[in-house]
């Protein structure tokens, strides 16, 4: 959509908005002049609070956008997932102070053999102080997040459904499923997969549906480990869709292809896991006393807009992808990333007229290419003799460095450039974890500004003091003499001239200060 019909606001430690007319943006419908409507409490009302709900909130925080985020369920899921945050994942949470948090629940092991579960090892060399997969039970990631999002003062409300919504040129009414009627000035969708907030928008979900289904849990089993491993070597010859994996604890990881497509929503028994062991494998292998029990399939989905007017999606709410390589969680977080100073910029009233619509022009070309991604590596774990013909090819090709630090590096999005239109191969990247003077460059973004790093110490932010921040600092480990950061870690701008930088702190951050 085209929001160049903003107008700009000046600068201000109270909350503003820009001027929008009803006809500058579809879904909108003009302010009625009921002057009983429910006040606009909040400035962004979140549905979800998985970790894309949960790390947007903490982003809004950072800005001091008032946040109420709803979740429908009133406890946190049951069962223990184990999921994996990817390198540019573990960079977004040191860039936060996050990262020591989840170290801690978390167990390191090397980011290779990611892409279809081809064994082959990253390469030693990966330009990021986080080269590692971080393997954390997803409710410990959402319970931090969470935290973290109280700590800043976000609202987190449990046991509160969105069953309606109606949007004008002031804000967005939210009807919950009790009745009960809240106002703001935004909502975000990350509400999954089956995500409400877009049905109710209308947004288009094309893709494909499931063709398989996969059962996957945590169980113990009841024969000797030796009897595991030679019966899944067997048998992994034709099936890369199956394993089972020791855990600890006696635990194994069990994924097992399922008969037939059923309903996801209705999460799997153990005798459907025995009985499914038993086809493939000729045993059970004595599984029992599970952790947990789900399904997946391989449905691929992406939602042809990610902004409606007031209302965005992130998150699943905006695609849906098998979970092969492991990028649902890492590419939700790193929506939130993205939105979350854009959001909050144009609630504070400094946002550029373009600002807060390159979240859909950056993002949803990350989510098309993590679809790809995963549809390959799909047909990659197929026993079909066309699909392990390519499997094997790949296994040889990945032996090229260039090869398999492409795939890697695709996986972990520490590949991922932004379009910021010419320039060098740095802008529109991210920048790793550099040292500079005092310490190391992630430590300086904690507080979600921009950040202007000036080796020629002669450049200023000048009325951008108020959203940029600015360190001067010959030493740094640069090879170009200045960059510009966003406060997601992307380069902005690479120069050394005040004038040419000026026009970029405008383009990203607005009108200076007066």
């Amino acid at each position: 959509m085209d929001s160049s019909k903003f107008t700009a606001a000046p600068p201000s430690n109270e909350t503003v908005e820009r001027d929008l007319t009803v006809d500058d943006v579809p879904g909108l419908r003009p302010s009625a002049p009921d002057a009983g409507r429910t006040p606009l409490l909040f400035d962004v009302i979140i549905a979800g609070c998985g970790p894309t709900g949960a790390m947007l909130a903490a982003e809004l925080r950072l800005h001091d956008v008032r946040v109420l985020v709803l979740e429908k369920e009133t406890e946190p899921v049951p069962f223990v997932r184990i999921v994996g945050l990817h390198i540019r994942s573990l960079e977004l949470m040191a860039m936060r102070g996050l990262l020591d948090r989840l170290l801690a629940h978390g167990r390191q092991r090397p980011a290779g053999g990611l892409f279809a579960a081809i064994d082959k090892p990253a390469p030693e060399d990966l330009d990021s102080a986080h080269a590692y997969l971080l393997g954390i039970p997803h409710p410990v990631v959402v319970r931090l997040l969470e935290e973290h999002a109280t700590q800043l003062g976000a609202q987190v409300r449990r046991g509160c459904a969105v069953a309606a919504l109606e949007q004008d040129d002031e804000g967005v009414t939210v009807e919950l499923a009790d009745g009960e009627q809240l106002r703001s000035r935004y909502l975000v969708g990350c509400d999954g997969g089956r995500s409400t907030v877009r049905k109710l928008l209308g947004v288009g979900f094309p893709g494909e549906p499931s063709r398989t289904e996969t059962l996957m849990g945590e169980m113990e089993v009841g024969v000797p480990p030796e009897e595991v491993a030679a019966k899944v070597a067997e048998i992994a010859r034709t099936d890369k869709r199956f394993w089972l994996r020791p855990f600890g604890a006696g635990a194994y990881s069990v994924v097992v292809p399922a008969a037939g497509v059923s309903d996801r929503a209705e999460p799997p028994t153990l005798e459907d896991f025995k009985r499914q062991l038993r086809t493939i494998a000729g045993t059970d292998f004595g599984v029992h006393s599970p952790r947990w029990l789900s399904r997946f399939g391989d449905a691929t989905r992406l939602a042809e807009r990610y902004r409606v007017g007031r209302v965005l999606l992130a998150g699943d709410a905006a695609h849906i992808h098998p979970p092969t390589g492991g990028q649902g969680l890492n590419l939700g977080v790193q929506d939130a990333f993205n939105l979350g100073w854009k959001l909050a910029a144009q609630i504070r009233g400094w946002a550029p007229g373009t600002l807060l619509d390159t979240y859909h022009a950056e993002r949803r070309p990350v989510a098309e290419d993590v679809l790809d991604n995963t549809r390959a590596q799909m047909e990659l774990h197929s026993a079909e003799p066309g699909p392990r013909a390519v499997r094997r090819l790949l296994t040889e090709l990945m032996d090229f460095d260039e090869v398999n630090r492409r795939l890697v590096e695709k996986i972990t999005a520490i590949g991922i450039r932004y379009d910021f239109g010419e320039g060098p191969d740095l802008l529109g990247r991210r920048l790793p974890d550099i040292v500079v003077k005092d310490g190391h460059l992630y430590g300086l973004l904690r507080r979600g500004r921009g950040l202007l790093l000036d080796r020629t110490e002669s450049l200023t932010v000048g009325g951008w003091s108020d959203r940029v921040d600015h360190l001067a600092d010959r030493t740094a480990a640069l090879d170009v003499p200045c960059v510009l950061l966003r406060p997601d870690g992307h380069v902005a701008w690479i120069g050394d001239d005040q004038r040419d930088l000026d026009d970029h702190l405008f383009r990203w951050f607005g009108q200076p200060a007066r």
